[in-house]
């Protein structure tokens, strides 16, 4: 490999690493939004599954963002024509990452059945909506887009919208759902912890259909033999993983998912390398990591600012992970009450006790 072709290459594997970082991370993580309607019986199971992603939802769609960064900076042609190629799932993604972002914050401001309600179904669609998108794009990324010469793709709004397109969204949302269902049987206790173990192992073989449909297809239409050897290995960790479950085994099952995700997308990345975003109207027009990537002294920089930055975000994720470790119940979620504000209580009570008393009592 010629020098030229290293630091580009480099970044190739960083960028893969950015995303299958967010896919385990906030794979577990749109799985429980979807699981408030799909799983959760009323309203202290919901909270309950709130609070397990609660303290580390927003850490995790970090990894979003600066995949995407990493892309722009890095791959900067790359960059324009997958995302403006798929402007449209873009930004359903990002508006379905809105909605879930505000109800998360929104959403226990006041007790009532039908302001949750509402909220709890924009965690759960959001959520829905997201992965969907998010994996539809990623699928596209790695099987091809109608570009021509200029990197700009061909047809109309919806060109996007192929075969591809949704075994990749059914694949994000359908591991999604299972990681989920592991995440939650090693996070809560008690009768969610039960039901989500035995729903892991129910359904776990049929979640992960799509996304081995997924790696296959790319192997098939232009893998090498280290990319089948990473496909093995997921195969076996995705059986190993439904075996221990079904023993109660519950973090080595977790660990075993994500193992079984972070060699399948490395398989699928490794496949189609160095093409960074295939051309389906003529292979000529496929944006490749030479092609498409930013000069030698950009990457050089890149580079060092990852070096100094990347091992500081991990050890503070790292950390947040470690201090919120303790599995959770229901008997462990307070109350839902109404809460004054507290410069509301000034404003009414002038700051006194008497007054604040008399203020919380009404």
């Amino acid at each position: 490999m010629s020098p030229s072709e290293f630091l580009p290459t480099v970044w190739f594997c960083a960028v893969s690493v950015l995303w299958i970082g967010y896919l385990f991370l906030e794979g577990f993580d749109l799985g429980v939004g979807m699981l408030m309607k799909l799983f959760a019986r009323n309203d202290a199971e919901r909270r309950v599954l709130l609070n397990t992603v609660g303290p580390v939802w927003d850490g995790n769609e970090v990894w979003l963002l600066t995949a995407g960064g990493a892309t722009f900076a890095a791959f900067p042609r790359w960059y324009a024509s997958l995302f403006s190629g798929l402007y449209l799932p873009l930004l359903l993604a990002l508006v379905a990452l809105i909605f879930r972002a505000v109800a998360f914050e929104y959403r226990g401001k006041i007790v009532s059945a039908r302001w949750t309600r509402a909220w709890d179904w924009a965690i759960a669609l959001g959520s829905a909506v997201a992965a969907f998108c998010v994996g539809a794009m990623l699928a596209l990324t790695t099987t091809g887009l109608p570009l021509n010469a200029n990197g700009d793709r061909v047809g109309g709004p919806f060109a996007w919208f192929t075969v591809h397109a949704v075994i990749g969204g059914l694949a994000l949302v359908g591991f999604a759902l299972v990681h989920a269902l592991a995440f939650l049987a090693l996070k809560t206790d008690g009768e969610i912890r039960r039901r989500a173990h035995a729903a892991f192992v129910r359904w776990m073989p049929l979640g992960i259909l799509p996304l081995v449909a997924w790696v296959i297809d790319v192997q098939l239409h232009g893998s090498k033999w280290w990319s089948w050897a990473l496909t093995v290995i997921a195969a076996g960790a995705a059986l190993a993983s439904w075996a221990l479950a079904r023993r109660g085994s519950e973090g080595r099952a977790f660990l075993l998912m994500a193992i079984f995700l972070a060699t399948g997308a490395a398989a699928i990345f490794s496949a189609v390398f160095p093409v960074v975003l295939p051309s389906t109207l003529d292979p000529a027009y496929s944006l490749t990591v030479g092609t498409a990537s930013s000069s030698a002294y950009t990457l050089g920089l890149m580079s060092v600012v990852a070096l100094i930055g990347l091992p500081l975000v991990l050890a503070y994720q790292s950390w947040t992970y470690w201090v919120f470790r303790k599995r959770i119940t229901v008997g462990s979620i307070p109350t839902a009450h109404n809460v004054i504000p507290a410069f509301l209580v000034r404003a009414v009570t002038g700051g006194s006790p008497e007054g604040r008393r008399r203020a919380a009592e009404e």
